[in-house]
């Protein structure tokens, strides 16, 4: 069953194409990540599918209906977590999950939210006084506390250290496991590869590709080298096809499969004439951040083919 389809979507600000013949599915219970650069039409295809910006052309299905057309029943199934909101920064944590609550005929009990973002110790705390952070965890506790069948979430960590990110991520994986559908845009390659069950990439409003994070990873034949150079060792310079890849006294590039044993015995060529020690040489697949830029980055295009 799909909790999401769209079929042709394009919008149109002026004579500015921001989406471009968008066309994908989401099955319910899936966990998807929504990629691309700044510019690249993330929020206005959240915005359209949340029913907040109509289409200039094509057709969106979101739980079933159209969602500019859909009523109060249809909405109350659905979770929104803005990429930035407005609290009232005087309510207190507690008094701001009551009033939404009060909203939903199924709402969780305050005392599972809180303990669901990590603010259980401050629930009398006025909104204002929380760090940026804990704000964003009032936010992603406001988006789900209705139970929402589909949450979308627009960037739903950014300003969070390194332990309420991973929070957060358990979060998302709890609810997948009550079988939520979830919708989210991100720029941390990690995230997605953590949380997402596929990966929607955007670039210039267009999808350019459809895959799993494994299969994203594996959809470009390329490898990471990596060489570690002695310090205050008289060697002479580096062959110029590694010359501008030599970064803070490692050697790190991208070669295409074809290219690697050529590289490689290149490579070795150089090191044994200056008697490098090459113990530390590494030789390794890319990581789902090196297909990102190689797909999204314009010197450097790759195609990479849709997967799903």
């Amino acid at each position: 069953m799909s909790a999401i389809a769209v079929e042709g979507l394009q919008h149109h600000y002026g004579d500015f194409v921001a989406v471009h013949d968008l066309a994908f599915e989401i099955r319910s219970g899936q966990v998807v990540a929504l990629l691309g650069p700044n510019g690249s039409g993330k929020t206005t295809t959240l915005e359209i599918l949340e029913g907040y910006l109509a289409p200039t052309a094509g057709r969106v299905w979101v739980l079933g209906a159209d969602p500019r057309r859909a009523g109060r029943a249809w909405r109350a199934r659905i979770g929104v977590v803005l990429q930035s909101t407005s609290l009232d920064l005087g309510l207190s944590v507690r008094d701001a999950l009551t009033v939404f609550a009060q909203l939903y005929a199924r709402a969780r009990p305050i005392e599972e939210v809180l303990d669901l973002i990590g603010l259980e110790a401050d629930p009398e705390t006025r909104i204002g006084q929380l760090s940026g952070g804990q704000q964003r965890r009032v936010d992603l506790g406001l988006g789900l506390i209705g139970r929402p069948e589909l949450l979308f979430l627009d960037e739903p960590t950014t300003g969070l250290d390194p332990a309420a990110r991973r929070t957060s991520w358990t979060i998302i994986e709890q609810l997948a496991s009550e079988g939520t559908t979830v919708l989210l845009s991100t720029h941390y390659m990690d995230e997605a590869e953590h949380v997402a069950d596929r990966l929607l990439v955007l670039d210039h409003g267009r999808l350019v590709s459809d895959c799993s994070p494994g299969e994203f990873r594996a959809s470009t034949a390329t490898s990471r080298v990596r060489l570690a150079l002695p310090p205050d060792v008289p060697i002479s310079p580096l062959p110029a096809s590694f010359a501008g890849h030599l970064v803070r006294g490692e050697l790190d590039l991208l070669v295409d499969g074809a290219d690697l044993p050529g590289v490689l015995g290149e490579l070795l060529d150089w090191t044994s004439a200056n008697g490098v020690d090459v113990a530390g040489l590494q030789v390794v697949p890319p990581s789902l951040e090196d297909v990102y830029l190689r797909l999204t980055t314009p010197e450097q295009p790759t195609h990479v083919p849709a997967c799903v």
